[in-house]
């Protein structure tokens, strides 16, 4: 049976078609051999990286305008409580820093979903439909993702013995453009 989706060779021998019969024969219709693109030259293209020289990375927000970054570098890189480094229309991207024994602090956001992932360190997360009666208890690590529907009571301590480096995403926004906290006490004074 032809299968017209493989008709020209795959440059990139990771996702190149294998058969799962002895299919010789659908070669002789004019379709190519994948096994030949090996031998073609520039068969695989390679891109800059980016990211192996991160030591420069600026902490800002970049606003609206397009914008790439190594997130768990940067997450890892950022000693602020709080670091807004993208502010779009529809969503934001902050970095944080959650010293050891601390806490986010029990919060709800009744309009925004959030995503928190942990880059580097260990900590408990309790959530809840009430402050009183937060029964969704987990403790998390480095790669833990966590989703917060809006209406939801959170919080997430640190349990480790280094600080909580994570970063978080609301959809809608929820600081404003350019925020950056040093401390929970700058981000508890600023939203009173």
């Amino acid at each position: 049976m032809n299968n017209p989706y493989f008709m020209y060779p795959c440059l990139n021998l990771c996702y190149s078609y294998v058969p799962m019969c002895n299919c010789n024969t659908i070669w002789n219709y004019g379709y190519w051999n994948i096994s030949d693109a090996a031998d073609t030259p520039n068969h695989s293209l390679t891109y800059p990286n980016n990211f192996r020289n991160t030591s420069d990375l600026v902490l800002k927000d970049h606003g609206e305008n397009p914008f790439v970054v190594n997130i768990s570098q940067a997450a890892k890189q950022n000693n602020t409580y709080r670091d807004a480094i993208w502010t779009g229309k529809h969503l934001q991207v902050t970095l944080m820093s959650i010293n050891v024994g601390e806490d986010i602090g029990l919060e709800i956001h009744p309009d925004v979903d959030q995503f928190l992932r942990i880059e580097e360190g260990q900590g408990l997360v309790q959530m809840g439909k009430s402050k009183n009666n937060l029964n969704y208890v987990r403790n998390v690590g480095n790669d833990s993702a966590i989703m917060i529907p809006a209406g939801i009571w959170h919080n997430v301590t640190n349990t480790g013995n280094s600080p909580l480096k994570l970063y978080s995403i609301y959809a809608p926004p929820h600081h404003p453009f350019g925020t950056v906290q040093e401390t929970k006490a700058d981000a508890e004074a600023e939203e009173h």
